[in-house]
Formats: structure tokens, sequence, C-alpha cells
């Protein structure tokens, strides 16, 4: 080996490599680095020297928190493609919130985009990463298929309301209780007419009516939990409608089909399980000259803020920022060791510009 070349130009120098040129033990030179222990001065100068001459930038991060058994990533798994994240405000406030918190912890989000029609995609994706847990922000279907691998390796899952699972902490919210605050608010206000528009109900759901075989196939908690929420007030017989995509051109499409009929068949409210579905109704309304909520009343969930919208929605508010760190505290605790299990998630209703009495019969 030419002289001043202590190791061989095509491998990285180690902390051996160092602690061999400043003749001490690696335990010591490791002390340097770290910071962590009482070294002399003039060793310590002396280590710092040789890994200046070895070009020895450190120990490897990456295999200093493989030791440690963490990496400080922690896998966020979307359901879907990451751009309908990207537009939906409310899910946007949950990553946003989750975000925040492992920040602070000093750990990093690897988001991992499920495509619904290959849900399978994201192991190819989860099975090359090491991850110290993994996150389902946005409810999906209650299955997963990633769910096997990552109770394998036994790393902590925090979800908020799918995939059901007792090795997944969730941070619930009463999706039931919460769809019968908006529904009981519109008929305390006299409407005896309320119709339903859902969210899809399972993978692959197409906008139209809701058949008994689509709810009894629901494979969406928060939604089926809503829907059987409104159910519960208003009966079997009271017509509901789905929408394909959570956005405001799917939920006006499923709209029209409630509205864009004889005065004396359409509701005189609308109970929509989302803040951008109930804009998607407020737009079919003003295509059909229909005033609201002189003519129809229409509610939302979420509370997300649209200033676009020439009105304040009548809604189910739930913080979506805050159920995000509510997501990021249950891995922190997990990481430091904890035990988790599910936590409540509260909301409250919002009353807003968008629901009045029921027209009175001309």
């Amino acid at each position: 080996m030419p002289p001043g070349r202590q190791t061989p130009p095509d491998r990285r120098p180690t902390l051996r490599d160092v602690a061999r040129r400043a003749g001490v033990s690696t335990s010591t030179a490791s002390l340097v680095f770290s910071g962590k222990g009482p070294v002399a001065t003039a060793t310590a100068q002396r280590v710092r020297a040789a890994a200046a001459e070895l070009a020895y930038a450190g120990p490897d991060p990456l295999a200093s928190s493989l030791r440690q058994g963490r990496v400080g990533t922690v896998a966020v798994v979307v359901e879907g493609p990451l751009r309908y994240a990207f537009h939906d405000p409310f899910a946007l406030a949950v990553l946003d919130g989750l975000a925040e918190e492992l920040d602070a912890a000093g750990r990093s989000m690897l988001l991992v985009a499920q495509p619904v029609e290959d849900p399978q995609r994201a192991l190819a994706q989860l099975a090359t990463q090491a991850v110290d847990a993994a996150v389902f922000p946005l409810c999906g279907d209650r299955d997963n298929p990633v769910l096997a691998h990552l109770l394998a390796r036994r790393v902590p899952l925090v979800g908020s309301g799918a995939p059901v699972h007792p090795g997944v902490a969730h941070v619930l919210t009463d999706e039931f209780a919460a769809m019968r605050l908006t529904t009981g608010h519109v008929l305390g206000l006299g409407h005896t007419r309320v119709a339903h528009l859902t969210m899809a109900l399972r993978p692959g759901s197409a906008t139209g009516w809701v058949t008994e075989a689509d709810e009894a196939g629901a494979s969406y908690p928060d939604a089926a939990g809503r829907l059987a929420g409104f159910r519960s007030l208003l009966g079997p017989q009271a017509p509901v409608v789905q929408a394909r995509d959570l956005t405001v051109e799917a939920g006006a499409a499923a709209a029209r089909l409630l509205l864009d009929v004889p005065a004396h068949r359409r509701p005189t409210a609308v109970v929509a399980q989302a803040d951008l579905l109930a804009a998607g109704v407020l737009r079919a309304a003003a295509s059909l000259g229909l005033r609201v909520p002189r003519d129809l009343s229409v509610t939302g969930f979420d509370g997300v803020d649209l200033p676009w919208l020439d009105a304040t929605l009548t809604t189910v508010e739930q913080p979506g920022a805050e159920k995000g760190r509510a997501m990021g505290r249950l891995v922190r605790r997990a990481l430091e060791g904890a035990r988790i299990a599910d936590e409540p998630f509260p909301v409250r209703l919002r009353v807003g510009t968008t629901t009045s009495a029921p027209p009175t019969p001309d």
C-alpha cells in the first residue's frame, strides 16, 4: 500500500482505521466522536487529526441507527394516489399535524402510496425500507394486505380507524355518533325528506344509488360508521347515494341524482359525509336553481377551511392537524417503549349558514 494511504481506495475509512492511525482503542475514538465520555484533550486532538488525514467524515448514521434499533423514519401509508391526498384539505391537515409531531421527535416520514386497484404494490416499497413505525393516517379499507408484513416486522402500528386489527392502535372518531350530530340537527329543524351522500363504501365503488348489497359489503369503517349513524335516525328507506371519489366534482355528480327530480320527490336536506362532497351538493343545487338554505339544507363533515365557498357549512368539526398530531404522539410513545392503545378523538357540531327550516309548501 503506498505511503500515506491507510485504506484501499474503494473502501470508506472506518472508525477502526482512525483509532489505529491515532494509536488508541476503537472505544476511545468512539468517545471522541460521540462526546459522551471523558477523553484527554491531547488524545482527542490526535484522533481528530487522524480522521482528517483519512478523510473520515464520522460514524455512518445508518449503521449507528441500526445498532440502536432505530432508523429515524416512519412509514406513512396513504391509500390511493398521493395526488388525491394532496388535493384533500382534511388529508393535508392530518399529514401536516403528523409531520409536525414526528419532526419534533427527530423522525422523518416516508410516504407510501397504496393504489386502490393494486394495494399489494405498497409491499414492494415497504419491503426495501427500514422503518421504526408505520402509520395509516387516512382511514382506508378494514383489511390491508401490507398489515401482515408490518406485523411480522414488529414495528409499532398506528391508524385512524383502519386497518382493523388488535395490533394497530387508533386515534378514533366515533363516526356513528358524529354523523348523528348533523342528521339530528336537520331533523330538529323540521326536515322530513332527508337524503345522505356517502364517501365510497369500498374500493372500486362507483357514483350511484346505494343498495342493500352496497351497505352489506361496505369495508371502509369511516364511511360505514357514518352511514349507520344516519340510518339510526332515518331508517332504511331514506335515499342514499355515494360518490366514487372524495372530490367536489364527484359530490356534485352524486348530488344531481338526488336533486334533479320533481320537487315533490326532492329532499329538503342532504347530509354529506365530507365537506368536499357537501361543496359538490352546493354546486349541483346552484346549477339547478335551488337556493341554500331556503330550498335545500346541506351539511358536511370535517370542518375544513374552504375559503372559495360562498357559505359557511354546517358540519362536524374534527380538526385534522390535531388528529395527525395525536397519531404522532402515539408513535412517539411507542418508540419510547410505552404500550399504546386506541384513543378517542372528540368532535363537535358547527352550525353554519347552509341549514335552516324546510321550505314551506306553496
